[in-house]
């Protein structure tokens, strides 16, 4: 039997620094699967991993790309060790003012195309396997001009926080990763409208390695929660302490 690490948005950014993690710590698995659509970034992240890597080029919007993924796991026995459901996106913006495609799009892929590639890795994985999934601090509170991808993030993590007490019984564990702003490639896409970020969230940026280095240490203490960065650890008591409203309203007022 093969035991595999299967990674989404594994081309840039989070995804990438799994990647490197897993290729350095986990000597337990045989093979690496990097998802992503940029061809030419997985081939240049492979050339840079001790693991064999296998590269699954393609976009997880499509049913099409996840349906390839379950016809390989059948079709060679493997045993997923680690999924890493890293791919995602957000665009900054008001509602109505954003591209409709965008807006879907998210939903497309920061939801269903995650819900359906850990629908079809379940099967395949037992006793000591992990579901990392990438929520954001977004997920604790609507987020202005972010509406979309917050309550994208919002279900991530309701639906990472009910699986992994479903999945306890068969040793599976699912932790969500709930970062705050981080210094990647995120912000090009999410500032392509002209909309910036509130400043005071760059301020706040941390490092893939260091969410990545939290998030997995999380995972094998069985955290359904992984929050990196002492200020999203306080962001995230904020959240249930105070009402929801007058967060907003106070967040409104930052934005430049």
């Amino acid at each position: 039997m093969k035991y595999i690490a299967i990674i989404t948005g594994a081309s840039s950014g989070i995804g990438r620094e799994f990647a490197y993690a897993i290729d350095q710590g986990m000597s337990s698995i045989d093979e690496i699967w990097l998802v992503a659509r940029r061809k030419d970034r997985l081939e240049d992240l492979a050339g840079k991993l001790h693991h064999h890597s296998r590269l699954i080029c393609g976009d997880l919007s499509s049913r099409i790309t996840v349906n390839r993924i379950q016809a390989i796991l059948k079709a060679e026995k493997c045993r997923v060790r680690f999924l890493i459901n890293a791919a995602g996106y957000g665009i900054l913006g008001d509602f109505e003012k954003c591209d409709r495609k965008d807006e879907t799009g998210m939903c497309d892929l920061n939801v269903r195309a995650l819900t359906d590639l850990t629908y079809v890795c379940i099967p395949f994985m037992g006793k000591g396997s992990r579901i990392i999934n990438l929520a954001s601090s977004a997920a604790f509170v609507p987020q202005l001009g972010f509406s979309v991808y917050a309550a994208t993030k919002s279900y991530v993590l309701s639906f990472s926080r009910s699986l992994n007490m479903e999945l306890n019984k068969k040793g599976i564990y699912i932790t969500a990763v709930c970062p705050g702003p981080v210094k990647t490639e995120f912000f090009d896409v999410a500032e392509k409208n002209g909309n910036k970020t509130m400043s005071l969230k760059k301020a706040a940026m941390t490092t893939t390695d260091v969410v990545v280095k939290t998030a997995l240490n999380d995972s094998f203490r069985k955290k359904e929660v992984s929050v990196p960065t002492l200020t999203m650890k306080l962001f995230c008591i904020m959240c249930k302490v105070l009402p929801h409203r007058i967060i907003m309203k106070v967040t409104s007022l930052l934005y430049r």
